[in-house]
């Protein structure tokens, strides 16, 4: 289906195009292609998340699906002094946020899920989650990384409202529970930014 195109690798060789994007306050020309997640623009939502988010603290970060990087190499830039780990199920995804960082000047570790160390723990996380890949295989997702969260260290997910931002945001509250918070961090443009914050005593 073409909605799902962006969480499975494309077959065929890739046509990459050019795209002048501002980053954390920087004007760069990246590459993006078909085959992944919003692969012809900076995408609404993501405008939304970076204008929601406080720059990562330093330490390993995450961006929880990658696409061709707009989020990593934000938290790149934003913060030199983080170790940023890109994720992606896309091989394409990962080889453009790859070459994209070497164009923006940062480094950015783009590797499938497996190839994350079971020990690294993340002091933040952003995210613009797959919300199409279904309710099932989302929380599975979201129950994978979060719990990787340092004591006192958040994650912030983009969704749109009527994809089920509200819905998702009980279920989070519901299914991680004490020590944990779940807020809503901000609204615009159709889209909720969550908060979630992993207690100072949960470790």
């Amino acid at each position: 289906m073409e909605q799902q195109h962006y969480f499975r690798t494309p077959s065929g060789p890739a046509e990459t195009r050019e795209l002048d994007v501002t980053l954390a306050g920087r004007e760069l020309t990246l590459h993006t292609a078909g085959g992944v997640f919003s692969g012809d623009r900076l995408d609404l939502g993501t405008r939304v998340l970076f204008r929601e988010v406080p720059p990562p603290p330093p330490g390993d970060v995450l961006d929880l699906g990658c696409g061709w990087g707009p989020v990593a190499i934000t938290q790149a830039l934003l913060q030199p002094d983080a170790t940023v780990w890109a994720v992606d199920v896309n091989e394409r995804a990962l080889a453009l946020t790859t070459e994209n960082a070497g164009r923006a000047g940062v480094r950015v570790r783009a590797v499938r899920p497996d190839d994350v160390p079971d020990d690294v723990r993340f002091a933040a996380i952003w995210s613009n989650p797959p919300i199409r890949i279904g309710k099932a295989e989302l929380h599975a997702l979201l129950l994978r990384w979060l719990p990787r969260l340092v004591p006192g260290g958040q994650a912030h997910l983009v969704v749109q409202r009527n994809l089920g931002a509200d819905s998702l945001h009980a279920w989070l509250a519901g299914e991680l529970g004490d020590g944990w918070s779940v807020v809503r961090a901000g609204s615009a443009k159709g889209y909720r930014v969550l908060r979630v914050t992993r207690g100072p005593g949960q470790g």
